[in-house]
């Protein structure tokens, strides 16, 4: 896909991570698209940078999984199949099933009224069918419970794994999958930690992932039909 012919110039005080969220970014939303063979002289020249941040950027892309390289050979965009899904949902719920366990006893008052508050927000979103927006609240609400935990390896390999369910989601539909039940499955969450009863809350976010996979498939059988 040939790349953007207008792109805002990057300031250099943030220039690493402007142009690693820059190509992270592209790769998700499919500007970039799987398998495409990538070159930093032509990235670099794009953005309007020198190639060392670019090669920086892909370097922790790769890291991510979000970029393959060959040595002295080729980098590529990373594959994307449905068969992602299958791997990544269950690696998702079990991690955020230890977060939440670790994260339970350690979380405050503030905390619970911030998962409801986006819970809320969750629930307008999707009424006034702006999916862009119920995504980010939806990445927001598990985030609150996932970052209390404090396992900054955890909150590293989650955050990974999601960008690419992201790619997932852009790929394939160009729009979250977030659906109305979330909300509901969200409450449950919520009422569980309110109890301390940190296994259930557990088996709720597990829950909660299993029926977004299964929404996914539902979609794709639908969109196939």
């Amino acid at each position: 896909m040939p790349l953007p012919k207008t792109v805002d110039r990057i300031e250099r005080q943030l220039l690493r991570e402007q142009v690693y969220a820059t190509l992270r970014d592209w790769i998700i939303h499919g500007v970039l698209q799987p398998n495409e063979k990538v070159r930093d002289v032509e990235l670099a020249e794009r953005l309007g940078v020198s190639r060392t941040p670019v090669r920086e950027a892909l370097r922790r892309l790769e890291d991510e999984g979000l970029v393959q390289t060959e040595a002295n050979r080729w980098t590529r965009v990373a594959p994307l199949g449905l068969e992602d899904a299958h791997e990544l949902y269950p690696i998702i719920w079990t991690l955020e099933g230890l977060a939440i366990r670790i994260a339970g006893p350690l979380l405050t008052g503030a905390d619970l009224d911030e998962m409801r508050q986006l819970n809320q927000r969750l629930a307008r979103a999707l009424q006034d069918k702006e999916p862009v927006e119920a995504s980010a609240i939806d990445r927001d609400f598990h985030l609150v419970f996932v970052r209390r935990s404090g396992n900054q390896e955890l909150i590293k390999i989650l955050q990974g794994l999601k960008l690419k369910l992201r790619r997932l989601e852009a790929a394939y539909f160009g729009r979250c999958l977030v659906a109305e039940r979330s909300v509901i499955e969200h409450e449950e969450i919520i009422a569980a930690l309110a109890a301390q009863d940190f296994d259930a809350a557990a088996r709720a976010v597990k829950s909660n992932w299993r029926n977004s996979l299964a929404r996914l498939m539902d979609e794709i059988q639908s969109s196939d039909a």
